[in-house]
């Protein structure tokens, strides 16, 4: 959770950012200084993600955000062109129609989107620490789209840093995908820019295959608009949820009218659900959409609503960059 400031530096209790860092256990690996680019070459620690590591999760709630605060926040540019890129479909992956509008339940449906979504772990600051992330279509097919609080937060950028789609509980049924490169947003690399807390991982191979080969991608919307029926998905481990299992929400979404330029979505996710997709024109029957945003933040004194950043062109531009890396 992150709190923020105003351009005068007064503290606001107005907004908390749903963090991706999670566990609180200690990690052996040291936090490495933050280079001043928007990407970052992962450092990696060959078997450092135990199932027992990545079961013993704990949340880490209110981070402070020592940044310029809401009234200094540049939005995204509005005009872009809309780019819509499909679905990579695995065979196999039916779903069953799940409730709609929903403020927060497990997803039991099935289909696509059990496989592309997944708990993402990474060291931060000398803890181990997760979000979530989704599998979506690239020219590498080997992306995956999160937060960009969950691959740099507090001027450093994490290491350590994996992928699991379909976590269950521990276990890893598709294996831990190393990421290679990790990016972010050239505003939120700078600044921390709450407008544009996007990420992406480019992950390696694994057992001679790509990531989107193995589980499928999902699809992207860039500069698509407002106010459209949303779902969104993610692993929050948080109180009341563990972690365990996928969750969604779903419902008609709109612009934040407050201070940030995001999407709002009503959505009782806790930390952990961090860099989980939100998709436009979703699928039940086959859990397949395209990814307009991601769980970001919610305001302290507006619970059960969560926030994502609008998709524009740096949000794509990011995305371009770790498509072709």
């Amino acid at each position: 959770m992150r709190r923020h400031r105003t351009a005068a530096g007064i503290l606001l209790a107005v907004g908390t950012l749903i963090t991706g860092a999670l566990s609180a256990t200690t990690a052996s690996a040291a936090p490495s200084p933050a280079p001043t680019t928007n990407a970052f070459e992962q450092q990696q620690t060959k078997g450092f993600w135990t199932a027992e590591r990545m079961h013993g999760a704990t949340p880490l709630d209110l981070l402070p955000l020592d940044r310029a605060g809401l009234g200094a926040l540049k939005s995204p540019a509005s005009g872009g062109t809309p780019t819509l890129i499909p679905p990579t479909l695995i065979p196999g992956t039916a779903a069953s129609p799940m409730a709609f509008p929903q403020a927060g339940g497990p997803w039991t449906g099935g289909g696509a989107v059990v496989n592309t979504s997944g708990r993402v772990f990474f060291s931060f600051q000398g803890r181990t620490a997760s979000c979530s992330g989704n599998s979506v279509t690239s020219q590498n097919g080997s992306t995956v789209i999160t937060a960009g609080h969950c691959v740099k937060y507090q001027g450093s950028w994490h290491t350590n840093w994996v992928f699991v789609p379909a976590y269950n509980n521990g276990q890893a049924p598709h294996g831990q995908w190393s990421a290679t490169k990790t990016f972010a947003t050239d505003q939120w690399a700078a600044s921390e820019n709450i407008n544009y807390d996007v990420g992406a991982a480019v992950v390696a191979p694994l057992g001679g295959k790509k990531l989107a080969d193995t589980v499928g991608a999902q699809g992207l919307s860039f500069n698509g608009g407002y106010n459209k029926p949303m779902y969104a998905f993610g692993f929050p481990a948080a109180s009341p949820y563990d972690g365990t299992k996928l969750i969604y929400c779903s419902g008609n979404s709109s612009k934040d009218w407050l201070f940030s330029q995001d999407h709002s979505l009503g959505c009782n996710m806790t930390g952990g659900s961090s860099g989980g997709p939100w998709f436009t024109s979703f699928s039940e029957a086959t859990g397949t959409g395209l990814q307009a945003s991601v769980n970001s933040f919610g305001y302290t004194f507006l619970p059960n609503r969560m926030f994502g950043p609008y998709f524009g062109n740096e949000a794509k531009a990011v995305y371009d960059k770790a498509q072709v890396s």
